[in-house]
């Protein structure tokens, strides 16, 4: 196989599906020599909104104290390499290409096919062991409990802001799906939350207590740095994430935390990727989302309104999201995402609020009769169209997935 072909063959397991549970990334991690050193720290993320970001920011601090990173994040944005980095540095597609190769003739022959983000972790884990990472932070990629990589070992357990997400999988209330996110929690090791609803936070509290869990709550914004990522959301995101890399017993100063804030980067969250036109990214799929873009757009934009593009896989939140952003919004456009998962324009202008909204058959001719907008171009959505996107504007090769 060549690199095009490996990854022909990893996305087609995507048409296995979702299978959550442990037994099958706990045998694959197994049988692949894929689990981390017993020197090799851990940290879980878990959430609904800022569990990249914070990833991303726990990352950039214990890299600036000279720690050997690994961090495994989903989904990508443009290229699937984003996926696994270390030391800020995507993995080559030489390497993806060696362990699916082994991978695909390990598994050739088992009844239970393990699935794409399986495999994913199990690629990610290797690299990291082979490349000898010293911290390796994992971003779950559904809920917790029965998501893959909390089949690996934590020393430290985050969960950022709880919303109602994945509510076919993780429940129709925020107790259950606070259930679910909780579950990444390991016995007696040290668990940090981010403020949340007192449904959620309950729940957290007494799941932290039935494992003999220490459990801090970080609330608040983290004041005096300036960080590299727009938005008031993403100093509570630093502060979290400066607790976390402390909890593990790493020791940050001023300088260091100065250096990592004012240096990160993390595409995709209010990101501007052309000045001419001027058009922003944003991967606000969820209200709580949308509400912290809102709140970022006042900010950056006091006095403008933006020309917002949007696309959406689920119908579920996407008519409240919707609506959040017309409050920023001078015309709305819709468009499909090249998905199959992909909401149609005439689909999302059922959901759409009573502000004024243009259909587009796709993303390109949408951005093509935007061209000579006046007003800033704000698309965000699902971040499958905000890697598209990206793709299309800085002329990229754009691999989709669904996943």
């Amino acid at each position: 196989m060549n690199y095009d072909e490996a990854l022909d063959w990893l996305y087609s397991t995507q048409n296995f599906g979702i299978k959550l549970g442990l037994d099958a990334p706990k045998k694959l991690l197994r049988q692949f020599l894929a689990n981390p050193t017993r020197d090799t720290k851990v940290i879980h993320v878990a959430g609904t909104n800022g569990k990249g970001s914070t990833c991303a920011i726990i990352d950039a601090l214990a890299r600036a104290t000279g720690i050997r990173c690994g961090l495994f994040t989903s989904p990508h944005l443009v290229s699937y390499c984003e996926r696994i980095r270390v030391n800020g540095e995507m993995i080559a597609e030489d390497k993806v290409l060696e362990h699916l190769c082994e991978i695909k003739e390990l598994v050739a022959d088992w009844e239970h096919h393990p699935t794409f983000f399986e495999l994913s972790l199990a690629v990610a884990m290797k690299y990291f062991k082979e490349t000898e990472c010293e911290l390796i932070i994992l971003e779950t990629g559904m809920g917790g409990r029965l998501d893959a990589t909390t089949a690996v070992p934590a020393d430290v357990c985050v969960i950022t802001p709880i919303a109602l997400d994945h509510s076919d999988w993780l429940g129709d209330t925020l107790e259950k799906v606070a259930g679910e996110k909780a579950g990444i929690i390991c016995e007696q090791k040290p668990v940090l939350s981010a403020r949340q609803e007192r449904d959620a936070a309950i729940v957290i509290a007494e799941v932290a207590d039935e494992r003999h869990a220490p459990l801090s709550i970080i609330e608040g914004p983290l004041l005096g740095y300036s960080i590299n990522l727009a938005g008031k959301h993403q100093a509570e995101n630093a502060k979290l994430a400066v607790e976390s890399v402390t909890a593990l017993g790493i020791q940050l100063d001023f300088d260091i935390v100065k250096y990592a804030l004012a240096n990160i980067q993390w595409p995709g969250r209010f990101e501007t990727i052309s000045t001419e036109p001027h058009i922003i990214i944003d991967g606000a799929h969820n209200p709580h989302a949308a509400d912290a873009l809102v709140a970022t757009w006042k900010s950056e934009f006091p006095n403008q309104k933006a020309t917002l593009v949007f696309g959406a896989v689920d119908d579920k939140e996407a008519s409240t999201v919707l609506d959040k952003l017309s409050e920023i919004s001078y015309s709305i456009n819709l468009t499909p995402i090249d998905s199959p998962r992909s909401l149609t324009s005439e689909a999302l202008s059922k959901l759409s609020p009573n502000t004024s909204h243009t259909l587009h058959k796709n993303l390109a001719s949408c951005l093509q009769q935007l061209e000579k907008s006046e007003s800033p171009i704000l698309i965000a959505g699902s971040l499958f169209l905000i890697g598209q996107a990206k793709a299309e504007i800085e002329n990229l090769d754009f691999q989709k997935s669904t996943q």
